[in-house]
């Protein structure tokens, strides 16, 4: 890890679209670290297995370091308000990075569809937030028609600096591993990830003279899978709210991505995304939402169906902290809280430790 870290803005300039009149907002963004796995990996069939823990972001998620370019884009380019719609992440990220630089920031969320770890952070950020009636999908609409219409920048994926400056993930995960990985395992909602990872490994290695780049492997909620199936999802469901999305913004980079890098996109149930959420907590102490362990999900997905031949690295990104959705998580484990009477005598009993006390 960079000691020195001056934020994706500062550090990545040479390979992002900025100008000498382009602020270097920062909330030192990005230098996540990029986390071998000793326990989970015993169960893959892998020679490697990483999680790039993105949740680890000032806001708790990836989203930080596109947003903190399109930001500062917006900044220079004069604007005084930004807007977003969300399903959380998005909105935590343009709420903090509009509040450092000083401007306003307007949030179309689904309502009743947002994890409140989320709008908490929103709300605390001084974000004024607006709950629609409908999903994501309608949200974004009526955000694309104000924001071309009115003095507002759109910050959502299609804002082409989101991917300019999520695409360092790229950058920082060959500098750790001093290679590229055999498969980038991600999740899939609106699809500005995969499309921004791989067009960081292209410009990466098209400078260094090689060809050599990852497999994209992205996993959507079955509930909420566009790009499996082909068509948009008019109703997406999946316990995974930062992938509920049924017509992804980047649905062409995403197809690109995964068929220039010869991968694929697949789909994963909520019970696989959950299972792989308390894998990574119990057996690697990474908390992540659940949408972040999708990645992981579709790893031991296509390990069962042999896929795997034991000598591929795999890096598998983890979009989001866990403490972004804690109520899926206590739900999920609500029967491990014991209850008892203040009784020391009691609880000793009860952890087995009579006979073993010291002299």
């Amino acid at each position: 890890m960079n000691l020195y870290w001056s934020g994706v803005i500062s550090h990545f300039a040479d390979y992002l679209p900025v100008t000498p009149k382009t602020p270097e907002l920062t909330l030192q963004e990005g230098n996540t670290p990029l986390i071998q796995s000793q326990h989970i990996i015993n169960h893959l069939k892998l020679k490697s297995l990483f999680f790039k823990f993105e949740g680890m972001n000032p806001t708790g998620s990836f989203k930080d370091r596109g947003m903190v370019l399109a930001v500062a884009k917006a900044v220079e380019d004069g604007k005084k308000v930004i807007m977003c719609a969300s399903t959380g992440n998005t909105s935590a990220s343009a709420a903090a990075y509009a509040r450092r630089a000083g401007i306003e920031c307007i949030v179309l969320i689904p309502q009743g569809k947002i994890a409140l770890g989320k709008l908490s952070q929103a709300l605390m950020h001084g974000a004024r937030v607006i709950a629609i009636q409908g999903n994501f999908d309608d949200a974004l609409a009526i955000v694309r028609s104000i924001t071309s219409h009115y003095p507002v920048a759109l910050v959502n994926s299609i804002n082409p600096y989101r991917i300019e400056g999520q695409k360092t993930a790229a950058f920082e995960i060959v500098d750790w591993m001093k290679c590229v990985p055999d498969y980038l395992a991600l999740p899939v909602g609106n699809a500005g990830n995969i499309t921004a990872y791989w067009k960081g490994f292209k410009e990466l290695f098209g400078r260094k003279e090689t060809n050599v780049l990852p497999k994209m492997i992205g996993f959507q909620a079955q509930g909420a899978c566009p790009l499996v199936t082909g068509i948009p999802v008019e109703k997406p469901h999946t316990v995974a709210t930062a992938i509920r999305i049924g017509n992804p913004a980047s649905w062409k980079g995403a197809i690109n991505a995964r068929d220039e890098s010869g991968g694929s996109i697949e789909a994963v149930t909520d019970e696989e995304i959950l299972t792989a959420q308390r894998m990574l907590a119990e057996e690697e102490g990474l908390f992540v939402e659940p949408a972040s362990a999708a990645s992981l999900a579709g790893v031991l997905k296509k390990n069962k169906q042999g896929f795997f031949q034991g000598k591929e690295s795999v890096v598998c990104i983890l979009t989001g902290h866990g403490l972004k959705d804690p109520d899926i998580a206590i739900e999920q484990c609500r029967d491990r809280i014991e209850s008892l009477e203040p009784s020391e005598e009691i609880i000793v009993e009860r952890l087995g430790l009579s006979g073993a006390k010291h002299d």
